[in-house]
C-alpha cells in the first residue's frame, strides 16, 4: 500500500505557533523531512522512533539537491510510510512547494497541504507592526531577495503602490542593492523599513531604519526578513531609536489617525 506525504508548514520557529494538525502529524509520522531552520524545539516533537532527516538547503550551504528530496519523498510514500515534509513558515510562501506537488503528482504519490504561519507574519507579529492598515496600507507585496540561481537578484514588480506594505524574505545582506531596487520601483527613500533577525524566537532582534539608509543597517544573525513600509512606523517602541521615533513618528499621517468608537 502506497503510503502518503504531508507538506507541512512549522511556522517562523516559535514552537507554540505549530498548529494543532502539524504537532499531530509530527507525533505520527513515520519519516521527516526538515528544512535547516526548524528549531530544535520543533524538532523535539518528532518520537525518537521516527526517521529524521536534515534535508536543509541554506543559502551558500546546499546539503541536498532538490531532485534528491523529491526522490526521497516518493521512495519514502512507495514503501507505505507516513511522510512528512516539514518546511519553516508555510509551504505555499517560497518554500518550493509547487515543485514538489509536481514530483509526487507525476508519481502517483497521495499528498496534503498543512498550512503554517509564514515568516512575515510572525516576524510583524513580534514586531507590532500591521502590514496593512485602513489608514496607511491596503497592499501587503510578498518578494524574495534572491532568485533561483545563486546570486542572484529575483525580478520584482517594476513599480510598487506607494501604500502597499513590501515584505522582502531572504534579502541578504547586499542592502544597498535591496535600497536601490525599491527606489526604482517607486518607494521613497524615506520610507521606513524594519530588519527582523530570528523572527519569534528568544534572541530576536529588530533594526529599524530607512531605505535611504539601509545601507548602513547592522549584518543581523539571519535567517532575516526586511518590512518596507508606512505601517513601520506602529512598531512597538522597543524597535524604534528614541530619538528617531519622536521625530519621525509625530510627523507621521499614522499619529494623526482617528480612534474608533467603543
Amino acid at each position: 500500500m502506497t503510503g502518503k506525504v504531508y507538506l507541512v508548514g512549522a511556522g517562523p520557529g516559535d514552537p507554540e505557533l505549530l498548529t494543532l494538525k502539524a504537532l499531530k502529524l509530527l507525533r505520527s509520522a513515520d519519516v521527516v523531512l526538515h528544512d535547516d531552520l526548524i528549531s530544535a524545539d520543533i524538532l523535539a516533537f518528532i518520537p525518537s522512533s521516527t526517521l529524521v532527516h536534515n534535508v536543509g538547503k541554506r543559502f551558500g550551504q546546499k546539503r541536498i539537491s532538490q531532485t534528491e528530496i523529491h526522490a526521497l519523498m516518493v521512495q519514502n510514500a512507495l514503501l507505505g510510510l507516513q511522510v512528512v515534509r516539514l518546511k519553516s513558515g508555510d509551504p505555499l510562501i517560497f518554500g518550493r512547494a509547487g515543485e514538489e506537488m509536481e514530483a509526487l503528482r507525476q508519481a502517483g504519490i497521495e499528498f496534503e497541504i498543512v498550512p503554517g504561519v509564514t515568516s512575515a507574519f510572525g516576524a510583524a507579529a513580534n514586531a507590532q507592526i500591521p502590514l496593512s492598515h485602513r489608514h496607511v496600507s491596503s497592499a501587503v507585496v510578498l518578494v524574495t531577495g534572491h532568485h533561483a540561481g545563486a546570486g542572484e537578484f529575483a525580478d520584482w514588480p517594476a513599480k510598487i503602490p506607494t501604500d502597499a506594505t513590501v515584505v522582502v524574505y531572504m534579502p541578504g545582506y547586499d542592502y544597498r542593492s535591496t535600497a536601490q531596487q525599491l527606489l526604482r520601483a517607486g518607494v521613497a527613500d524615506t520610507t521606513p523599513c524594519a530588519i527582523v533577525s530570528q523572527a519569534t524566537l528568544p534572541n530576536e532582534q529588530v533594526h529599524v531604519t530607512t531605505v535611504e539608509d539601509l545601507h548602513r543597517s547592522p549584518r543581523l544573525p539571519s535567517p532575516t526578513l526586511l518590512v518596507v513600509g508606512e505601517v513601520v512606523r506602529l512598531a512597538k517602541p522597543s524597535a524604534l531609536q528614541f530619538g528617531w521615533q519622536r521625530d519621525f513618528v509625530s510627523n507621521s499621517s499614522v499619529s494623526s489617525v482617528p480612534q474608533e468608537r467603543a
